[in-house]
């Protein structure tokens, strides 16, 4: 046996320190973007409900600890987004709802932005158009039948048609239905002038099909209202590639 004495002693092992910790830079935000999130805040908690007047600027800026001008700026970006508005003759800001025409709008330019093609808006009407119109069949109220049945006795145009697809998704009474659709009834509008200009049967399809569906939500048949507008928007894509509407096009291009 090796005497212990004779043993060497093993050095230490020495470990390698670790790597430092990466961490993500801080974004540093205006100071107005920060008010404007505190307010957006108690707006969508409800906190601060639809219709309830803000405090003044000069007391905003007290309670924020912020300056005047930073209030306003904040008001201003809120304003603009349609959460709040300003009566004419009062100088005090109210909380609004943001109207769906104005959310969709902001949601057509992003899309557009993302380049989104005919296909792309025709494919997520494929998917959301037929269970909106089976939801109005059984939600409708009598003013949401004759609102339609109002806009099927027009003739047809990218307005009427436009108005169509708004009307139906308001019979639904479902404000995540009618948000949803509204972008994509926005986008679809630009070519449906294309369509019905070179297309001559195109009108009288549009028209077929319109009063079809109204049929459908008439007697309350959510069945027939949805296969009826799947059919309608089938139409729809036919229609585009007789017109010569290349749906890889790009909305807008």
């Amino acid at each position: 046996m090796t005497p212990r004495s004779a043993l060497k002693k093993r050095a230490p092992v020495r470990r390698k320190p670790a790597p430092p910790t990466e961490f993500a830079p801080i974004r540093v935000e205006p100071a107005y973007r920060k008010v404007a999130a505190a307010l957006l805040e108690r707006i969508t908690d409800r906190s601060i409900g639809e219709g309830e007047r803000l405090p003044a600027e000069m007391e905003l800026a007290r309670q924020f600890g912020v300056h005047r001008g930073t209030v306003r700026e904040a008001l201003r970006e809120l304003e603009t987004n349609g959460v709040l508005k300003r009566e004419r003759g009062s100088k005090l800001m109210m909380v609004t709802r943001p109207a769906r025409v104005d959310v969709a709008a902001g949601v057509s330019r992003a899309l557009a932005l993302h380049d989104v093609s005919y296909h792309d808006v025709w494919e997520a009407m494929t998917a959301l158009e037929p269970p909106i119109a089976a939801s109005a069949a059984r939600n409708r109220t009598a003013a949401n039948l004759q609102g339609i049945a109002d806009i099927v006795a027009n003739e047809i145009s990218v307005d009427q048609t436009a108005d169509f697809f708004h009307a139906i998704g308001e019979a639904t009474h479902n404000r995540v239905f009618m948000l949803a659709h509204e972008p994509l009834v926005q986008m679809l509008i630009p070519s449906l002038e294309t369509l019905i200009d070179k297309l001559p049967q195109a009108s009288s399809r549009i028209a077929a099909a319109q009063k079809r569906v109204l049929a459908a939500i008439e007697a309350r048949d959510s069945d027939q209202a949805g296969e009826w507008m799947a059919k309608h928007i089938r139409d729809f894509r036919r229609g585009f590639e007789l017109a010569g509407i290349e749906l890889e096009r790009r909305v807008g291009a």
